[in-house]
């Protein structure tokens, strides 16, 4: 392992970690030898995580909490550094939209159901910011680690039908480039934020969105292959890498950033 790269031994907190893409996350790093902490309000999905990370020779310790429950995520935050010591990486993963939180083709916003805009937006950036709170403290006090946002490509340009997550994940990207420059001047250089925005990726949420039961696209799903220079959605595991690199002194002097995987879809105008 290349010591730019590498994480062995260190330890990560990872919310939404029993979910699609951020439990690829949580795997790969696993392999490179991390111990993860998987964070989830389902306490199946997280344990079956974890078994599936121990099956494979890497550490992993359950953590079921709602990432909106501070006194949850407390009790796991206690638990988690009473057993490893600290967390050296927090990824905060948890999200996504919500049923009645998008906007159908036959309904406008001016109809959209604000209770299902807030519920959205709250899990969303008050999903991210209060578990950064808590598990962040023990990285500003020993002056530390790596903050990661999941962020999107809806924070960067105007997708439809979802305005509450796309406001949301926009407000993730402010917080990441307020907080790197809070953090920084305030607990020096050693901790760092940053942001990961995904393109597009299949996942048990969008999956009746953008694709057919019989594997071609909807209508929806062609659209953002049009827009997308790679003509294809991204794989998972296609996002372990860029979280890797961020967890790794091979980013010390990278913070306050936020990266698209993407195929190229914010680079490209459509034309």
């Amino acid at each position: 392992m290349d010591p730019l790269f590498d994480i062995q031994g260190k330890t990560a907190i990872i919310t939404g970690g029993s979910g699609v893409l951020c439990g690829e996350i949580a795997k790969g790093m696993a392999q490179r030898g991390a111990k993860v902490g998987i964070l989830g309000r389902t306490r199946a999905k997280v344990e079956a995580m974890v078994a599936g990370i121990e099956a494979a020779g890497g550490q992993a310790m359950p953590l079921v909490a709602d990432v909106l429950d501070a006194e949850a995520l407390q009790e796991c935050s206690d638990r988690f550094i009473k057993e490893w010591g600290r967390a050296d990486i927090l990824i905060n993963g948890a999200g996504g939209n919500i049923p009645g939180a998008a906007i159908s083709p036959s309904e406008h916003f001016f109809q959209h159901p604000y209770p299902n805009f807030q519920r959205v937006f709250a899990l969303n950036f008050d999903g991210t910011v209060l578990p950064t709170m808590i598990f962040g403290k023990s990285m500003a006090a020993s002056g530390s680690g790596s903050i990661i946002n999941i962020s999107s490509m809806t924070a960067q340009q105007a997708v439809t039908r979802v305005p509450g997550y796309s406001t949301a994940k926009a407000a993730v990207d402010c917080f990441t480039k307020w907080l790197a420059v809070e953090i920084a001047l305030k607990f020096g250089e050693g901790v760092r934020v940053n942001a990961i925005a995904p393109g597009f990726f299949i996942t048990s949420q969008n999956r009746r969105l953008l694709s057919n039961e019989d594997g071609t696209y909807t209508e929806r799903g062609e659209s953002v292959i049009r827009k997308t220079p790679t003509r294809r959605f991204g794989e998972p595991d296609e996002l372990i890498g860029t979280a890797i690199w961020l967890s790794s002194e091979a980013s010390r002097f990278v913070t306050g950033t936020v990266i698209p995987v993407d195929g190229g879809f914010s680079a490209w105008s459509g034309v």
